[in-house]
């Protein structure tokens, strides 16, 4: 087949265009199979260490994750617009009154934008364990925060052993945390 140099400049475009649609479709179908990327990443067999994190608390003092260590943590990300994240903290007030003097420590991430809305809800919802100010990065580090609320159990050692996306029954919290204790 002999073609006219007027057919020659389509036939190239139709070859970069066909090589640039299969380079897409061979850039996603890699990167489909990879899976998350973050910082952390919880299965049912493997146990990773919680990503250390040092945040200021809306009372201003500094919290750093790593002081924790031999306690039983509850990590919970929330926000005070975040509708099941209003309904779950008076409860979680509750497990830290009644595994406290155990070991266990809650520890609240608000992803708020700023600490003046987080102090007025801490004090109308009377919360009982610190409450540190999150950002992305932070959520980043637990694999990212995409909706709240979103808890972590951590073991006494340092490790997660429990991931929870979205309101979670209570008496789940307590299982697991009654396990670590």
């Amino acid at each position: 087949m002999v073609l006219l140099p007027a057919q020659q400049p389509l036939r190239r475009k139709l070859v970069v265009a066909t090589l640039a649609v299969l380079a897409i479709v061979l850039i996603y179908a890699l990167n489909r199979h990879r899976g998350p990327t973050t910082a952390l990443r919880v299965t049912s067999t493997e146990h990773l260490f919680a990503p250390d994190f040092s945040l200021q608390q809306v009372s201003g003092a500094p919290l750093a994750l790593s002081s924790y260590r031999g306690k039983v943590v509850l990590l919970d990300f929330w926000a005070t617009w975040c509708v099941p994240c209003r309904d779950e903290i008076p409860r979680l007030v509750e497990l830290q009154n009644k595994y406290g003097e155990q070991g266990l420590r809650i520890i609240g991430i608000s992803m708020d934008d700023g600490p003046e809305p987080v102090r007025d809800f801490y004090r109308e919802f009377k919360m009982n364990y610190p409450v540190v100010m999150g950002d992305a990065k932070t959520g980043e580090l637990y694999g990212g925060v995409l909706g709240l609320p979103i808890a972590f159990v951590i073991g006494r050692d340092g490790r997660v052993y429990g991931k929870h996306i979205g309101a979670t029954d209570i008496a789940v919290f307590e299982e697991e945390i009654a396990k670590l204790l």
